[in-house]
């Protein structure tokens, strides 16, 4: 078996992000994507899709890149490599829903080479609810399992806790969200291993839409009012704050001249913050805010 190529990596990359607009597109029955094709000064471009006019996706973005040239200093220093070119691609997804009781939810599947043989994947998926509802946690980490399971008994547990740690609002003390998974560097020592390696990615990809297909069409039905919208604000705020502060995704990209609006595309159509706000005691902001923390078993999670 032969490894493939960056070009074919890239060229599958586009093919999973066309699978998920479409089913995106089919979930929300209502909106659809818009396409912005750019090119990268330094090498190479992609196209960003954001999604308009969505009955239950307020802003939800789907970005494809592929780019490549000189690897910035800065990023040499800081991932300890040798000078050498470097091509880099991927699919980067975030949906916010408009119904506080429907969840963000973020993937991210890539891959880095470099002209001198340094190669690895990386990426992952999880989910920022609003408000925590176990059943969900369960739902969403048994899935993430189920194909972790499939490629190696190894994954879940150690990507898991990776992500606990990646995705940590240190200066607030807490989760982004309930997590999921999170890997990076995942080097291929043979064909076969860098095949395997590929096809999870690509199998993250393919959850990614009937995991929240299912969350959307489970709780946008359910009501809500102004409580929950404030809430949803300040839960927003929280997202913006990991992204510019602690996300590695959004240096990188900053750091290789990276196409700031795409880059951007994360971001909520609206946030709040407030100061020194505080939670009703016993009530679902307090529950959520409690559980925002790292080593939880959402597997069996049923407070």
């Amino acid at each position: 078996m032969s490894r493939k190529s960056k070009e074919e990596i890239a060229e599958i990359y586009k093919q999973t992000q066309d699978h998920i607009c479409k089913e995106l597109e089919l979930a929300d029955g209502s909106g659809l994507f818009k396409e912005d094709l750019w090119e990268r000064t330094a090498g190479g471009g992609g196209r960003t899709r954001i999604f308009e006019g969505g009955q239950i996706i307020a802003k939800g973005g789907v970005a494809f890149s592929a780019v490549h040239g000189p690897t910035p200093d800065k990023i040499l220093k800081k991932l300890k490599l040798e000078t050498a070119d470097f091509f880099a691609t991927g699919v980067s997804i975030v949906i916010h829903p408009k119904n506080p009781l429907v969840p963000i939810i973020h993937m991210n599947i890539r891959y880095f080479e470099m002209d001198n043989g340094t190669h690895w994947f990386g990426g992952g998926i999880d989910l920022t609810p609003h408000y925590i509802v176990p059943e969900d946690a369960r739902y969403f980490h048994r899935e993430i399992k189920k194909v972790c399971d499939q490629y190696n008994a190894e994954y879940y547990p150690k990507f898991k806790n990776w992500a606990d740690e990646y995705f940590y609002i240190k200066h607030r003390d807490e989760t982004r969200g309930v997590g999921g998974i999170f890997y990076d560097r995942l080097k291929a020592g043979s064909d076969g291993e860098f095949e395997n390696i590929l096809q999870f990615s690509l199998s993250l990809g393919r959850l990614f839409p009937i995991v929240y297909s299912y969350l959307m069409k489970k709780n946008h039905p359910l009501p809500y009012g102004k409580k929950e919208l404030a809430w949803q604000g300040l839960r927003r705020g929280r997202y913006v704050e990991f992204n510019l502060v602690w996300d590695a995704g959004t240096k990188f990209g900053l750091d290789t001249n990276g196409r700031t609006e795409s880059i951007l595309m994360s971001m909520p159509p609206e946030a709040c913050w407030e100061y020194m706000h505080k939670e009703t005691p016993g009530s679902e902001e307090e529950f959520t805010l409690k559980h925002l923390k790292k080593g939880i078993d959402w597997l069996s999670f049923n407070p």
